[in-house]
């Protein structure tokens, strides 16, 4: 046989043989603006399953209709030796967001990830704590892949050799422009099983697909008012006693305090954990909650799932446990009845029945010297790789069910979270202690579906810990986290002033602050979340960097484009802009549209990149022209549920404004059936003076507004 015929026939053989295993996709829509397609035998078990959320539809229905977004021609799937091959459509000057919650980067064409529950050691390889299949495309659609299996993702790093749009052949001798990374025109995903159900979700703008997202998980989670306040988390082997001196030097030095977490050492033995408090530090436990909660302080405990032998209900649950042990604890299989009751009755007997307001879920990440190996098994016959996959998620969903059967909202944090967890209200903190790649997870948490914490620790000087502080404030969740260091807002005296007007901000920001959340699961747009979804910054022209171009050293050298990932937006109005240790100055990159000093109400820019010398007394923060802030007076703790406070609304710029004021009572589940308002407040500037007004309060609706000021900051 000659070379030309042997090459023909072995194309032939390959044609065939995809053919053969390419699978025919029906694509159906579900909910509005989101398709979805069965490939193969889908698993039974996936991340939506595992989450048990159901589409929040009225909210999906309010959203812009969308046509599907892609040619369903170009969306292939085959299955070959048990594993589902997909490929998605990717255009020249497409951009790529999501794969989870990334710490380095954006934007994520070019990347090579496998999407795995893992605790963040530093690299954006798909190893994180909340890898969740979904990516949103700058042509404004998103792609989610149910699975809860360890992905594989070529997210246009890939090549085939029968690519419709193949990349230009250079040659590296002669072209000084040779790229190493060739044109790739598809997203490849490699699913390690038969089938899977894949999700197209419309814009038509890239936040319509995150908001399509969001909503199809649930909508996201709306924290008890006293949530957004400040926690303060004490050391490791406290006491009850310190716990009311924590409180009592909190309220005599005037910092806000509304929740204070428990580390390991209210329980009895910890690593693996009894469930039972320690009777020598906390011997009154019912007290104490009830104590503090008089003076409107909460307890949160942390856990992690893994069981001592010492537990009282350790023999009753051990036949619903995993093969493998987790420091020497067993592992609740929690996908059995019995096995999840028994934990979670555990969790509720004296700590939710007494009043402790929430959990944090530590350890449910990964670590693959710690948490149980791929060959553990379960009761449940789910796998270990599945486990791994929505742990952190079924811990969310059942202590949040907790709490639903009180009708008392809860508001914590975990490790570990995935697809279906958008409305269970947790944030996510690590121990990866970087600020800068704090504030990018924060950027990339908005294409997750997660939360995220850049709390604050330990510092090694006056000027770092007040910089971690200030963005800490304009987060989800403001925290020190003092377990191991014992830290105090007031540790570095010198810059105490600075500390406690940022915390004293924080709770005055608390009405914007809570009405964003409720956009979030109403409307499903993420309170903190990238530039790229803001109008006006999509034609941005980026900054170029270039990379180092020493061939000896870095023999693929390339000019890259620097990534807008130091900055972003909190809430409609704010854009936050975060400083760091040594800098004196930064440069911040202006949406199109003017905007104005957050604190001085002037005019800063349009458009345009400007230069900040904010001094260490501030964080670079900026209001859109129209933007509504709406603020109250610095209380020390959250508002009760039948406590009214004066509201101030305030304005900048010039353009005529409008803006959603939510109300509830910031602690139930009643807002569910509609116990809530939403009032519209219009602001407009009119002969240099500020006109304002708010509709009326609904009749039997929540009102937790006194006295109604209109402020208008720019003169």
């Amino acid at each position: 046989m000659s070379i030309m015929r042997y090459i023909s026939y072995s194309i032939l053989i390959c044609f065939v043989c995809t053919q053969l295993h390419a699978q025919k996709m029906d694509w159906q829509e579900v909910e509005p603006g989101i398709w979805k397609a069965t490939v193969g035998k889908p698993e039974q078990y996936n991340l939506l399953t595992a989450s048990g959320v159901s589409p929040y539809h009225n909210g999906l229905m309010k959203l812009e209709q969308s046509k599907f977004p892609l040619l369903k021609s170009e969306i292939t799937a085959k299955i070959i030796d048990g594993k589902t091959y997909l490929k998605f459509p990717l255009d020249k000057t497409e951009q790529l967001f999501g794969f989870g919650l990334n710490f380095k980067s954006v934007n994520q064409r070019g990347k090579i990830l496998e999407l795995h529950v893992d605790h963040y050691n530093g690299t954006d390889n798909g190893r994180t704590h909340a890898p969740t299949p979904f990516y949103v495309s700058s042509k404004g659609y998103g792609i989610f892949i149910n699975s809860a299996r360890y992905l594989k993702v070529y997210a246009g790093a890939s090549v085939q050799r029968d690519s419709k749009n193949p990349p230009e052949v250079q040659d590296r001798n002669t072209d000084p422009n040779w790229n190493p990374h060739p044109y790739s025109d598809g997203v490849e995903i490699l699913v390690p099983a038969e089938g899977v159900e894949i999700y197209v979700i419309g814009g038509p703008t890239p936040m319509n697909a995150v908001q399509r997202f969001n909503l199809f998980n649930g909508g996201g989670c709306l924290p008890p008012r006293w949530g957004l306040g400040f926690t303060q988390r004490m050391e490791r082997l406290t006491n009850a006693a310190e716990v009311f001196k924590e409180a009592a030097d909190f309220e005599q030095r005037g910092y806000p305090l509304d929740f204070i977490g428990l580390e390991p050492g209210w329980q009895s033995k910890s690593y693996p954990n009894t469930f039972e408090w320690d009777k020598k530090r906390f011997p009154e436990p019912a007290k104490m909650v009830a104590d503090l909660l008089k003076k409107n302080i909460r307890i949160n405990l942390w856990i992690n799932p893994y069981v001592s032998p010492d537990a009282p209900f350790y023999k009753k649950l051990l036949p619903y446990t995993a093969s493998h042990t987790v420091w020497a604890g067993v592992v609740p299989d929690i996908n059995t009845d019995s096995g999840k009751n028994i934990l979670f009755t555990a969790l509720n007997k004296n700590k939710v029945d007494i009043g402790i307001s929430g959990y944090k879920i530590d350890e449910v990440d990964g670590g693959d010297g710690y948490l149980w190996p791929d060959l553990a098994t379960f009761p449940s016959q789910t796998s270990a790789e599945q486990m791994r996959q929505t742990y952190g998620v079924l811990m969310q969903r059942y202590t949040t069910e907790l709490y639903q059967q009180k009708n008392l909202r809860t508001y914590g944090l975990v490790r570990g979270s995935n697809a279906g967890g958008v409305s269970f209200p947790y944030v996510i903190y690590n121990d990866y202690y970087n600020h800068q790649d704090f504030i990018t997870a924060l950027i990339n948490s908005g294409f997750a579906g997660v939360l995220w914490t850049p709390e604050v620790r330990a510092s090694n000087s006056p000027e770092e810990w007040v910089r971690r502080f200030q963005s800490n404030v304009f987060s989800p969740m403001a925290m020190i986290n003092a377990w191991a260091s014992g830290t105090k807002p007031w540790t570095f005296p010198e810059v105490a002033p600075i500390i406690k007007e940022f915390a004293l901000l924080r709770m005055q920001m608390m009405p914007y602050w809570y009405s964003e959340f409720a956009k979030y699961h109403f409307e499903g747009i993420p309170p903190f979340r990238a530039m790229n979804l803001e109008n006006g910054f999509q034609n941005i022209t980026p900054i170029q960097e270039k990379k180092n171009d020493n061939l000896e050293e870095n023999p693929y050298a390339k000019a890259m484009v620097k990534e807008i990932k130091d900055q972003y937006m909190a809430g409609e109005n704010l854009l936050v802009a975060p400083m760091f240790t040594g800098q004196k100055s930064r440069t911040v990159i202006l949406p199109k549209g003017k905007w104005f000093d957050f604190y001085t109400g002037k005019y800063v820019g349009d458009g345009e990149v400007i230069t900040t010398n904010p001094g260490l007394d501030k964080i670079p923060v900026y209001v859109k022209d129209g933007g509504i802030i709406p603020m109250m007076k610095p209380l020390l703790h959250a508002p009760k549920p039948d406590e009214k406070v004066d509201i101030e609304f305030r304005y900048y710029g010039s353009k005529p404004a409008t803006y959603q004021y939510y109300d509830d009572d910031g602690e139930t589940y009643n807002y569910e059936k509609g116990d809530f308002s939403i009032r519209t407040v219009k602001i407009s500037k009119v002969k240099g003076k500020c006109v304002g007004s708010i509709t009326n309060a609904e009749k039997g609706k929540p009102n937790t507004t006194k006295k109604i000021t209109y402020k208008m900051m720019t003169l």
